[in-house]
């Protein structure tokens, strides 16, 4: 049987809510871990939702809390510029029992040599250090890292994959680079996938994707709807990326915001930094149907 307490951080960012929209209607358990002093607030109304205000930087905040809900499973929906900081939350579920964690991995490939070595990167690299290193002194804790790629949804509505509003486009490597996306409805499944199936993606990155698809094509399905021509630049990752360390460098004096779109940008649309996931993917454990080409023409469509 799979675990039904879970404690999800990050409840109320862009990821955290289709995860917990998906938790609760599948009748698990869910206790948000929402900062203190927080936007808690926002949070929904409902009998399996249990709302704990935690000091993320207190293993012993983060203890109690795991304790007194017997949460058995966490999962970390952290901001990106978080993501560096899970240690305390780790070391609370330790001490707290849970089987499995689910660290704030959602992206790009992080198992990628090249993709390692990118400042976002870096910090899930070396939480899953952390967490194999946590689970081999305790051998009833894991966990589990999920790569999507891109959000499509979201990364179309932010103008990040295309800009659908304006026509316009940034055209990295030339745009006919395949890159993985998912669907945050896709990602919120593959979190309920790693929990009912512990066994099998334990300690590991698993791979899903909605589809995989190029800048070039998804143009394409814009122009078949409305005829507009678009306005597009190209841009060579390579470039990006050392812009974007350049920003990096400079610290608080420079646009670290910037930068590390730049880098998620690098790991997205750079074939050696691989960003097709097509020959490694666990949708069929986790419970993942690709979308047809149809579909995404459809999604496109709909956000024009």
């Amino acid at each position: 049987m799979p675990s039904r307490n879970v404690a999800l951080a990050g409840a109320t960012g862009n990821l955290g809510i289709p995860i917990l929209n998906a938790l609760v209607q599948a009748n698990y358990n869910v206790t948000a871990l929402s900062r203190i002093g927080g936007n808690s607030s926002k949070l929904p109304n409902h009998p399996n939702l249990t709302i704990k205000e935690v000091d993320f930087t207190s293993t012993y905040s983060l203890t109690a809390a795991l304790q007194e809900t017997n949460s058995e499973v966490v999962i970390s929906c952290l901001a990106t510029s978080a993501i560096g900081a899970q240690n305390p939350l780790i070391d609370a579920s330790v001490s707290a029992g849970v089987k499995r964690f689910i660290p704030a991995e959602f992206g790009m490939d992080s198992q990628n040599p090249l993709a390692m070595k990118l400042p976002v990167c870096a910090p899930k690299v070396a939480t899953q250090k952390y967490l194999l290193s946590k689970s081999s002194e305790n051998p009833g804790f894991t966990f589990t890292g999920i790569a999507n790629g891109l959000f499509l949804d979201w990364c179309l509505e932010a103008g990040i994959i295309l800009d659908l509003s304006r026509h316009a486009a940034t055209l990295y490597n030339g745009g006919d680079v395949r890159f993985s996306t998912t669907l945050l409805v896709d990602v919120a499944k593959a979190v309920l996938g790693v929990i009912e199936h512990q066994s099998e993606t334990e300690n590991r990155v698993v791979y899903v994707q909605s589809g995989v698809v190029t800048q070039n094509e998804l143009i394409g399905y814009a122009k078949e709807k409305d005829g507009v021509e678009w306005e597009t630049v190209n841009k060579d990752t390579e470039e990006l990326r050392r812009e974007s360390l350049e920003e990096w460098d400079k610290g608080s004096g420079g646009d670290a915001d910037g930068a590390t779109l730049g880098f998620c940008i690098v790991g997205s649309w750079t074939e050696d930094y691989g960003c097709d996931f097509s020959g490694h993917l666990d949708n069929e454990l986790l419970g993942i149907e690709q979308l047809k080409e149809a579909d995404l023409r459809k999604i496109v469509e709909g956000l024009l």
